[in-house]
């Protein structure tokens, strides 16, 4: 499994990823489950990736395949698309045909593949937008009321989101909120795992303005889990019945 998660601010956008991928308790890899398409100043579009590895591969080639195709136009290639809400498209339609092939093939085994994404960009002189892809190709998009997105495991790091992560939200609190959220997932979901992907757009900026990836034993990770938890422990024990 996997976990991923896009939040979606006035000063710009923040996204994580893990990479573990799980075939079995004895079969696990890593796989980079965070890609970025860039033309620096122009537009920029990141997508997270959960759910079976086949067809989230198979999609984000096809996507690269028609950016590089020299006959491409905006509604083939995200590159060129006029609008996010038309790049969310394209990958949803790309998601959707991939997967109907991909479950075509496996019908005869009687397994179902499934995979959703995270799409997150801004093209010059547009607004920032996120979308969250169903494997049905269908997207809905995070807004003032729900800034944030996930997909995979989300459910052990969702109540730190609720409770802290608004728009006005800076990019340094939301780094530090989506990393405790993704260590509660760590800490209650084996098929979640190191190494992580973090990502930052900034407003405007039209390019990836950081990005950073975070090992097992990252020191700076390690002391940020273990700050939350003695945070918890000593907020418990204050607590009366």
């Amino acid at each position: 499994m996997t976990y991923c998660v896009g939040l979606l601010l006035d000063a710009g956008m923040v996204l994580l990823s893990d990479t573990r991928t799980n075939a079995g308790l004895d079969n696990i890899a890593t796989y980079r489950k965070m890609f970025t398409f860039e033309d620096p100043g122009e537009r920029v579009i990141t997508v997270l990736t959960a759910g079976s590895l086949s067809v989230t591969q198979t999609t984000v080639a096809r996507l690269r395949e028609a950016i590089e195709d020299d006959d491409a136009t905006g509604e083939t290639s995200i590159m060129l698309a006029p609008s996010m809400l038309k790049v969310a498209e394209i990958i949803g339609n790309t998601l959707a045909s991939v997967r109907e092939d991909i479950d075509h093939k496996m019908n005869a085994a009687k397994v179902s593949v499934s995979a959703s994404m995270i799409v997150a960009g801004q093209r010059a002189g547009g607004a920032m937008r996120m979308f969250l892809v169903y494997p049905e190709g269908n997207f809905i998009e995070a807004t003032e009321d729900t800034p944030f997105l996930q997909i995979g495991e989300h459910k052990y790091g969702k109540p730190i989101l609720d409770r802290v992560v608004t728009p006005s939200t800076s990019i340094e609190d939301a780094q530090k909120a989506v990393l405790l959220s993704m260590d509660s997932t760590l800490r209650s979901n084996l098929s979640v795992g190191m190494p992580l992907d973090l990502a930052v757009i900034e407003r405007d900026a039209c390019r990836v303005s950081s990005r950073r990836r975070i090992e097992a034993k990252d020191p700076d990770f390690a002391r940020m889990s273990e700050a939350w938890s003695s945070a918890l422990r000593e907020g418990f024990s204050q607590i009366e019945l």
